[in-house]
């Protein structure tokens, strides 16, 4: 079962293409089995007992624990009052994850939007960082998703919904007959770039999850 997909288009690109604070604001620290967990959260039960984990510390992401399947769990920021657990399989731990991580390092040394940016884009640029060389999946089928605050104002925000984001470098919403509307079947976040992603919506599966976790 699949449910309407209301993420709004903003944000689901700044998840795509990882585009780091609009302000020099500090991601807040959690605690280390909390975060854990709610990265492995954005994983499937079949895959989550062994995934790699990174978590942030003050200096950026460090390796909390080794994958023992090729899949890596990190709680990502693409705004510093979002989070955004995610699942990536050995394709994304290629391609998406240094990127991941390397936002991480540069926010945390104070580094503006405009120099991350301008990184990432020399970076894409001179092969530091590459697209995906197949097709993958990022799984985000974490229930705590969470957009950003309204710029820390205390504004309840619901959570984005469970799901998948599977590897489509240069790919359009056009390719694939729909418009890129958050209530479509799937979008193109990133469209026409090295990082485009495709977003399914899926099935909530937290009751699922917690079984596989006993």
């Amino acid at each position: 079962m699949t449910t309407r997909f209301s993420l709004p288009f903003t944000v689901a690109l700044l998840l795509a293409t990882g585009v780091p604070a609009i302000s020099q604001a500090q991601v807040s620290l959690m605690d280390r089995r909390k975060e854990v967990a709610l990265a492995l959260s954005a994983c499937p039960p079949t895959v989550a007992n062994g995934a790699g984990v990174y978590v942030l510390e003050a200096s950026g992401y460090v390796k909390a624990r080794e994958s023992q399947n090729g899949f890596v769990a990190i709680v990502a920021h693409a705004l510093p009052n979002s989070q955004e657990p995610q699942c990536l399989d050995a394709e994304g731990a290629k391609s998406h994850l240094p990127r991941l991580l390397k936002t991480g390092e540069l926010r945390a040394q104070g580094k503006s939007t405009d120099e991350i940016a301008l990184f990432a884009a020399n970076a894409f640029a001179t092969g530091v960082f590459v697209a995906p060389q197949k097709p993958g999946v990022d799984y985000m089928l974490s229930t705590e998703n969470l957009p950003p605050d309204n710029a820390g104002k205390g504004r309840a925000v619901e959570p984005f919904p469970p799901h998948v984001m599977i590897y489509a470098p240069y790919v359009t919403n056009a390719d694939l007959g729909v418009d890129g509307s958050p209530n479509g079947p799937l979008m193109v976040v990133g469209e026409g770039t090295p990082h485009a992603l495709i977003i399914i919506p899926v099935a909530r599966h937290d009751a699922e999850h917690r079984s596989g976790q006993r």
